[in-house]
């Protein structure tokens, strides 16, 4: 028997949120996200190489892991973020690029990275 190419690797993200619609707003307008539906309290986002999903049922909660979202163009990506309502909370250049990190309409902090 042999492992399949999911095994072991990240699959899979959930967010709960207090505003579905709000989510999908933001994320869509940010990052061009599509997404299902599947009843008033959750909904399935896909990025076009991962998917995830925003859960109603449960409060939110900020913190944890920090989730990195990769942009060819970091400068078009950070406009698009603040375009959609985001506020920018911290900037770093690093050694191979260079990143951003926002504060979602949920209060979760995630961040944009480049190696451009």
């Amino acid at each position: 028997m042999t492992a399949s190419d999911r095994n072991l690797r990240l699959d899979y993200l959930e967010f709960a949120v207090a505003d579905i619609a709000a989510a999908k707003a933001f994320y869509g307008a940010a990052f061009g996200w599509s997404f299902t539906d599947y009843g008033p309290d959750y909904c399935e986002f896909d990025d076009g190489r991962m998917k995830g999903g925003f859960n109603a049922h449960a409060a939110p909660k900020p913190g944890g892991a920090l989730v990195v979202i990769y942009a060819d163009d970091l400068a078009d990506a950070r406009r698009r973020v603040e375009a959609a309502g985001a506020p920018i909370v911290a900037e770093h250049e690093f050694p191979g690029g260079r990143r951003f990190h926002f504060v979602d309409p949920n209060g979760y902090e995630l961040a944009v990275w480049s190696d451009r």
